[in-house]
């Protein structure tokens, strides 16, 4: 089949470049343009990760695939949208609002950034989890009078919270929930955490982290009705940190739930899902969704991180919750630069491609 010409913008940072791997050779999708800042506008895009020290500053496992290296670095003004099917977003949130806005106008818009995931009309999707939600960008179009449309992945950190959480809320009613996160530095952009402040230490504070978590994770579980979102009705509280981990976030989540829960019955739930996925057989999608750990010194980040890709989300510790009257308690792992970023979104515009959307 003819594949569907993409161009990403914000080529250069740590998540562009994961979107340049997580494209290299996909069988449904061709990078054909490449954006990132004016300072790096006009030059090869080996030379525009360049540093002043000669150094090229790749980011990614693996080498630079040899279909970006000669490509010429664009502007976002110097797109051809006209040339387009499909944008994928990694730009920083200050101007990913003004640059997705102007992108939507022509083209179907897939982001990182949290710019448009409060909006009304916006659906902020994990594919296989809230796929209902995606009939919620035609109404977008509609009344925006785009060609295009945005769809925003969530926070990474609540990426693994949802997916985590969706079976719980489907079968046992899932009502109250405290969740602390473990985040690895790579979540604070490429700048990072400075090894100073997270060399022996743990910061208990992410700006604006929590509030973000709590919204999100509403508003993916909620259902879509009359043309809107109606939140799920589970309150959320979190304590979200920073720990000396490379890659992936692990949470320790408390689940109140309606009914009651029994952890092997929990088990059962999930491993249905598994087999009942809606992204299974999709090129990004991973062989399975959970992957369980009856051991309890698992997930760890470093034993987990390559699982599926990045893709699968790792659950272990799955115990009563005692102080509860109907509850469960688990650890997740979820990898923040694969699934909760730009494989992620990938994996998102495939189920959006299958269903007619690009």
């Amino acid at each position: 089949m003819d594949k569907k010409r993409v161009a990403i913008i914000g080529v250069t940072g740590s998540v562009g470049q994961e979107f340049v791997q997580s494209l290299n050779n996909h069988p449904w999708f061709q990078v054909t343009q490449i954006a990132a800042s004016e300072r790096s506008a006009g030059k090869k895009y080996t030379e525009s990760i360049r540093e002043s020290s000669g150094i090229i500053r790749w980011d990614v496992d693996g080498e630079i695939p040899e279909y970006i290296k000669e490509m010429t670095v664009k502007t976002v003004d110097e797109l051809d949208v006209s040339q387009l099917d499909l944008v994928f977003s990694a730009v920083e949130s200050e101007a990913a609002r003004d640059i997705e806005t102007k992108m939507a106008a022509d083209v179907p818009v897939i982001s990182t950034s949290s710019a448009y995931r409060y909006e009304e009309d916006v659906p902020i999707l994990i594919p296989g989890i809230n796929d209902e939600h995606a009939e919620l960008l035609e109404i977008q179009k509609k009344n925006r009078n785009w060609k295009g449309w945005i769809a925003p992945l969530p926070n990474c950190t609540t990426t693994g919270l949802a997916i985590t959480l969706k079976p719980l809320l489907e079968e046992y009613g899932a009502k109250k929930v405290l969740m602390t996160s473990m985040q690895a530095i790579s979540g604070g952009g490429r700048s990072g955490v400075s090894a100073m402040e997270i060399t022996d230490n743990i910061i208990p504070y992410i700006p604006k982290e929590e509030g973000k978590v709590k919204i999100e994770t509403r508003k993916i579980l909620g259902k879509l009705k009359d043309g809107r979102i109606e939140d799920a009705d589970i309150r959320v509280s979190c304590t979200c940190t920073r720990v000396p981990v490379l890659d992936g976030h692990t949470e320790s989540v408390f689940v109140e739930t309606t009914k009651y829960i029994d952890p092997a019955k929990a088990k059962e739930t999930y491993n249905q899902y598994n087999k009942e996925i809606s992204v299974a057989g999709l090129p990004s999608a991973p062989e399975k969704y959970y992957v369980f750990h009856d051991d309890p010194t698992r997930p760890q980040p470093r034993l987990e991180r390559s699982v599926g890709g990045g893709m699968t989300t790792t659950i272990g510790r799955v115990e009563k919750e005692e102080l509860f009257d109907h509850g469960l308690k688990y650890i997740l792992f979820s990898h923040n630069k694969k699934m909760g970023s730009a494989k992620g979104a990938v994996l998102l515009a495939e189920m959006l491609y299958k269903k007619g959307k690009i």
